[in-house]
């Protein structure tokens, strides 16, 4: 699934960008603080994104000459400002593609489509899924509703574990046994330590009651959807 960093100061925006990309198979994140965007996206590893130049702490512009000294990362500006000098200094700044504002959503979307195949860029294999949950296995974080947390070698072996058998009971061997297979050579008592570790940093990200332990049987691990207990 391609990430798509959205970085634009009307909350209005960043609304309808982010059901529209949503709802067409991407992953859209929005900035969260515009004094530190290049050290977001290096942080985050977005596959694309879409800069406004009106914002509260600089121009759009200088902020893209400050991205590219840092990421290659492919840049559309979507913006009102739809003067021709406008579109060169975007593009001269290391701009990708330019997009006035307000823009037809099925045109966003084939700019977004070409420009992602320009770029030769591939869906990241290397973030797992699961409804908002997402598991960084390069970075080895846990990302969910803008927030993170950093994991140890060991949890992020487990959790990797758990995303691919999402909704199944796990069994405590079937896990000791991942672990072992990955070098990492736990007892059972360590395995439990490992777990509860793990609960506390989903909660610390606003995951709750994910790893439900199954007695005699191991663990499943699931998502409340809306408040219910139904799995996702």
């Amino acid at each position: 699934m391609y990430q798509i960093f959205i970085v634009d100061d009307d909350l209005t925006v960043q609304r309808e960008l982010k059901i529209l990309l949503e709802n067409h198979g991407y992953r859209a994140t929005l900035a969260k603080n515009f004094t530190n965007i290049p050290e977001e996206i290096e942080e985050q590893r977005p596959d694309l994104v879409l800069l406004d130049i009106s914002l509260p702490s600089e121009d759009g512009i200088m902020l893209c000459s400050k991205i590219r000294m840092l990421s290659d990362v492919p840049i559309i500006f979507v913006t009102s400002q739809n003067s021709s000098a406008a579109e060169l200094e975007c593009m001269l700044s290391g701009g990708d593609d330019f997009i006035e504002k307000p823009y037809r959503p099925a045109v966003l979307l084939a700019h977004i489509s070409a420009v992602l195949r320009r770029s030769g860029k591939k869906e990241n294999d290397n973030v797992l899924s699961f409804g908002d949950l997402e598991l960084d296995l390069v970075a080895g974080k846990l990302r969910y509703a803008q927030s993170t947390a950093e994991l140890s070698k060991n949890e992020l072996h487990i959790l990797r574990f758990f995303f691919e058998h999402k909704g199944e009971i796990v069994s405590r061997d079937a896990l000791m046994n991942n672990l072992w297979d990955n070098e990492s050579f736990v007892d059972d008592n360590t395995l439990s330590v490992n777990i509860k570790r793990i609960r506390s940093k989903l909660e610390s990200v606003g995951v709750y009651d994910a790893i439900e332990t199954k007695r005699g049987m191991g663990y499943i691990f699931k998502l409340k959807r809306n408040g219910a207990d139904d799995e996702i």
